[in-house]
């Protein structure tokens, strides 16, 4: 239908897969296997796509090519584009629990609230509303230009990394070290 379709566009539109693969380094790193970190790397992609998207969006960055082809809202609306990112945020963490369902491992929720807490209001969600307040009102210092890098950006970044090596149940010291 429209909304897969919409969703699919934008999730396979290519990218380096940055995030995944670290997901799965990580947990490689930590003593796991690759594969134990595959659904997170899943989901992190998927909760990146659905910030491309809504970045894309005319209240937000109002961008009309994104990886050189047209935005999601230039393709299928605004509307569709709005519920396409809704809908790869919500699968995302539907992908990752039901993929966890089968370990039985504190560690693997962990990682799960991890990349909810780094994709959220603390997080991703936190630096883009602070990246909106600066483009009418301006970046004020050099700390608000960098809370916005570390939360916008960088934040699924480091989750992608957590998580992955969650997936390998680390020690603390890894944990700490990473």
């Amino acid at each position: 239908d429209g909304l897969q379709a919409a969703m699919r566009y934008s999730l396979l539109a290519g990218g380096k897969r940055i995030r995944p693969i670290l997901a799965m380094k990580f947990c490689e790193a930590a003593g796991g296997a690759m594969e134990e970190a595959l659904d997170f790397g899943c989901g992190v992609e998927m909760l990146h796509t659905y910030s491309l998207i809504h970045d894309d969006l005319p209240c937000m960055d109002n961008d009309d090519m994104r990886r050189g082809k047209p935005s999601n809202h230039m393709v299928f609306g605004e509307a569709q584009a709005l519920l396409a990112g809704d809908g790869l945020l919500t699968y995302a963490f539907e992908w990752m629990l039901e993929a966890g369902i089968g370990f039985n491992n504190l560690n693997y929720y962990r990682a799960v609230a991890e990349i909810a807490k780094r994709a959220g209001v603390s997080g991703m969600v936190a630096g883009q509303s602070i990246d909106l307040i600066s483009q009418t009102e301006g970046i004020k210092n050099e700390d608000e230009l960098n809370y916005i890098h570390r939360h916008k950006t960088a934040d699924l970044l480091i989750a992608s990394v957590i998580a992955g090596a969650l997936c390998a149940n680390p020690t603390d010291i890894q944990l700490k070290t990473l």
